[in-house]
């Protein structure tokens, strides 16, 4: 069995789905206008990752190899209609504010690869921890994301102000566009540092 340590620093550092592999792009880029609406998302797809990574690694022996994409698809699914139930029972605030993109987790690729790619040829175990790594990983770049959007663009963290009044307020950075552009920053500083610590 790989080691679960190893694992857990492949999805936050050397494969971050959003920062090294640019998958999942879509909530991504619409959801993290806010730090508070970046974790919310990611830690509901970490959720439906690690809990379809174990029943799909569970299964892998006797889902037929012809109809292993739907056979994915439909625990995928299952898990997503849970985690929708929860937020709209005890986070309804969230799930408004993420609105269509959760049940759009269903096709989220970050998950589906990762059944595809890991879950359907390793041990229960072993995908619980990619699950929680990869999972991990996505949280926390769709968290700086919101952090750095929401602070440039709003002037507060987590919904509380934080810069003056008088400070300048880019309201681009919580638009489309600045998505986009801070999504670069961020993937091209990321970048320099793994590069410098390579040579």
């Amino acid at each position: 069995m790989a080691n679960p340590l190893k694992l857990i620093k492949n999805g936050l550092i050397d494969e971050n789905p959003t920062f090294v592999q640019v998958i999942g792009m879509c909530p991504t880029l619409a959801v993290t206008s806010s730090a508070i609406n970046g974790i919310g998302m990611g830690l509901s797809t970490a959720a439906v990752l690690i809990c379809a990574n174990l029943f799909i690694s569970l299964l892998r022996n006797v889902i037929p190899d012809k109809v292993r994409i739907p056979c994915f698809i439909v625990v995928i699914a299952a898990f997503v209609t849970v985690i929708e139930f929860m937020l709209k029972a005890y986070l309804p605030s969230l799930n408004a504010s993420l609105g269509l993109y959760i049940p759009l987790i269903v096709v989220n690729c970050l998950i589906l690869a990762r059944a595809e790619a890991f879950a359907s040829k390793n041990g229960p175990v072993a995908s619980i921890f990619d699950g929680i790594g990869m999972g991990l990983g996505f949280t926390v770049a769709l968290g700086v994301l919101g952090l750095v959007r929401e602070f440039i663009g709003a002037g507060t963290l987590f919904d509380i102000t934080v810069l003056p009044e008088a400070f300048p307020r880019t309201l681009l950075f919580v638009m489309a566009p600045g998505a986009f552009f801070t999504l670069g920053c961020l993937m091209a500083a990321l970048n320099h540092f793994r590069n410098k610590k390579k040579a």
